[in-house]
């Protein structure tokens, strides 16, 4: 059996609860993982600007998902009152529509290819938004590109934020240890946020150079770049395109 990671030490960022597939499959590929989560999603000690933005919740025509998380943390306080029949869903790719489909929401709408504000906003179905109510539901901050451009469109757009991203690491020691003794050869990042987290913590040290970023999405490899780090980008979401990225780097024969 080849193992096309044997001897590659890789740092996956992602809250391990998140990271489970991911983990096993570089394990099984001969890697060694270190964990360096650089993301966890917290609840908002209030939730009343929540409940202002929401109510009455007829009001909407669509409620837009951006997330699991937006799914798991919205969800449950949406559902406190009967969903409005009229309201349609829509979800920022597959994950978070199977999310609405855990929570009995069978009609999703959600691209095909790439999993983004820009494809979802490709869809015909988001194009003529005259007078349409929007809820966007996510965590506090984000990206306005989804909002902005269905404002353009006609649309009249509420953020319901029910959830928060924060960093469980005060300093990247972890990691320039690694570095230092040549356990470390990669970093995964799948987020925006976990990316402007490492830059928070690591954004100026020279070890950081010098360790090449695996993404998973272009945004986030341009976002590194203007940093000057040295990135890969799988160009899509999912733990097979990552893993295959990965083997193409560091096995390239």
């Amino acid at each position: 059996m080849t193992q096309p990671l044997a001897g590659v030490h890789i740092a996956v960022t992602r809250p391990p609860e998140q990271a489970t597939k991911l983990n096993a499959a570089i394990a099984q590929a001969g890697g060694s993982v270190i964990s360096f989560p650089l993301l966890d999603i917290a609840s908002l000690p209030d939730l009343s600007a929540f409940y202002a933005a929401i109510s009455p919740l007829n009001q909407f025509d669509w409620a837009i998902f951006i997330s699991s998380n937006a799914v798991q943390y919205g969800m449950p306080l949406l559902q406190q009152n009967p969903l409005p029949a009229s309201l349609k869903f829509a979800a920022i790719g597959p994950t978070t529509a199977s999310a609405l489909q855990g929570f009995g929401v069978t009609e999703v709408l959600k691209p095909s290819d790439r999993f983004d504000s820009e494809s979802l906003l490709a869809l015909p179905q988001l194009q003529q938004m005259q007078g349409q109510r929007v809820l966007i539901v996510r965590g506090v901050g984000g990206r306005e590109v989804l909002a902005d451009t269905l404002k353009q469109r006609g649309a009249q757009v509420v953020f319901g934020e029910c959830y928060r991203r924060v960093n469980p690491q005060e300093n990247a020691d972890v990691l320039a240890q690694a570095h230092a003794s040549h356990q470390l050869q990669a970093i995964i990042i799948t987020s925006s946020e976990a990316l402007r987290f490492l830059l928070d913590l690591a954004g100026d040290s020279e070890w950081l150079k010098t360790i090449p970023l695996f993404v998973n999405h272009d945004r986030i490899a341009e976002q590194a770049q203007l940093h000057h780090l040295t990135v890969f980008s799988a160009g899509q979401p999912g733990d097979d395109a990552m893993l295959q990225l990965l083997i193409r780097h560091f096995q390239p024969h």
